[in-house]
């Protein structure tokens, strides 16, 4: 069984390691499972794609050729962007006095979201 990740959809996150290290991005979906993101613009790759052809509906036919989309980057290899400065910080889960969780910025201590 997978265990829950800290970083989200739509987190901003900076890359720590690999090709793409030291650029930002948002994380457009998780794979929990797998322990891997997708971050918007970074780990590009190509895939060959064969040109689709819907018989009912025009408008929803895809192109073929080569595509350029975003690969997977481990979860480990991403820091989240502390919103409040904009700078990478470790993410801590935290319990509200209603008994919620909460995460929260290990560096500044302050709530994320």
């Amino acid at each position: 069984m997978a265990k829950g990740m800290k970083i989200r959809k739509d987190d901003s996150v900076v890359v720590t390691g690999g090709k793409d290290r030291g650029k930002t991005g948002r994380v457009l979906r998780t794979d929990p499972s797998k322990r891997r993101l997708y971050v918007e613009g970074l780990n590009m790759v190509k895939r060959h794609q064969r040109p689709r052809s819907i018989k009912d509906t025009q408008k929803s036919a895809q192109a073929g050729g080569i595509i350029e989309k975003e690969g997977p980057i481990h979860v480990s290899n991403v820091m989240l962007l502390n919103p409040a400065d904009n700078k990478p910080t470790r993410v801590g889960v935290r319990a509200t006095q209603d008994g919620k969780r909460e995460r929260y910025a290990k560096r500044t201590g302050n709530v994320i979201e």
